[in-house]
């Protein structure tokens, strides 16, 4: 992929090759319905009083339906009161959602200067390797999570086999498209952190969208890719200043448009054509506003004092 987005800092000097996703027809309508949204939810009375409350929900909510995109579609409330997520795939990947999340929040000031630090973090908090819960180390570490220990927290090599979630009888991964080698890997990942590092004048839609739809194509990890593409998407849409209290959980509207939609818009960035584009950045935009709406329904409910 030659062309990807960062979020609404300024312009770098030079070429910027994410401004001309924003300008591609119905990208700009995507984006502005989008602000628009954001602003409405941020305006809502609840959010003066209550927003740390807001946020604990929306994240929450993200890992459900991030999980639900891996093949773990839990109830609400079975996430909420669940401790125990041991052996099964399901549990496995409900358990790494939620970590991640908790997780995304304590990274947006090592993003903009090392993704790829970043996105290998992300990766061995979801495998659950050792250390897990705090600082920021990478060292490879022992996974409970099935997977081998010395391929957590970093870029897989040529030859290593992709369990998207490892467990007993785990599901058939969402993304089938065939996966690039890991050279191909490295060279588009260090590609994709000069964009992020560099910044461009490309709107945080359009950024948080291309790392998503970027981190579907490489599925750089050993394992639960998704649910890392799904984790940095939010680190960009939080980092950019769009949604700075994390409470427009676009998993959310991921799950709720379902896998196929899911699926078929990311078809689009992989065939990397304007049209294709356009359509995953839609796609994402849709999803935040769903989010949005997710959200919106929380402040009701603590307005009514219902939740």
């Amino acid at each position: 992929m030659s062309t990807t987005a960062p979020n609404a800092s300024p312009a770098p000097r030079g070429h910027d090759p994410l401004a001309a996703l924003g300008s591609l027809p119905g990208v700009p309508d995507a984006v502005d319905s989008v602000r628009k949204a954001v602003d409405r939810v941020y305006g809502h009375r609840v959010m003066r009083r209550r927003s740390n409350e807001v946020t604990s929900e929306a994240a929450l909510r993200a890992a459900r339906g991030s999980a639900a995109l891996s093949g773990a579609d839990w109830a609400l409330e079975e996430v909420r009161r669940r401790s125990d997520f041991g052996a099964a795939a399901d549990a496995l990947t409900v358990g790494a959602a939620l970590r991640l999340t908790a997780e995304a929040g304590q990274l947006l000031s090592i993003w903009r200067q090392s993704p790829v630090r970043v996105l290998a973090r992300l990766h061995l908090v979801a495998a659950g390797g050792a250390g897990a819960s705090t600082g920021v180390d990478t060292a490879p570490a022992m996974s409970v999570a099935g997977v081998a220990g010395e391929t957590v927290g970093r870029p897989r090599l040529a030859g290593e086999p992709v369990v998207e979630t490892p467990g007993p009888e785990s599901p058939k991964p969402l993304i089938e498209a065939p996966f690039p080698p890991a050279d191909e890997v490295a060279g588009r990942l260090d590609g994709l952190a000069e964009l992020v590092i560099a910044g461009s004048s490309a709107p945080a839609l359009v950024m948080a969208a291309v790392v998503h739809g970027e981190l579907l194509a490489l599925r750089p990890f050993g394992s639960y890719n998704g649910l890392v593409a799904r984790a940095a998407e939010r680190i960009v849409l939080v980092g950019s200043g769009l949604d700075p209290k994390s409470i427009c959980p676009s998993e959310v509207g991921h799950a709720e448009l379902g896998r196929a939609a899911y699926v078929a818009a990311f078809d689009g960035y992989l065939s990397g054509t304007p049209d294709g584009m356009a359509a995953w950045i839609g796609h994402c935009g849709h999803a935040v506003e769903l989010g949005v709406r997710e959200s919106t329904a929380v402040c009701e409910a603590l307005q009514r004092g219902a939740a």
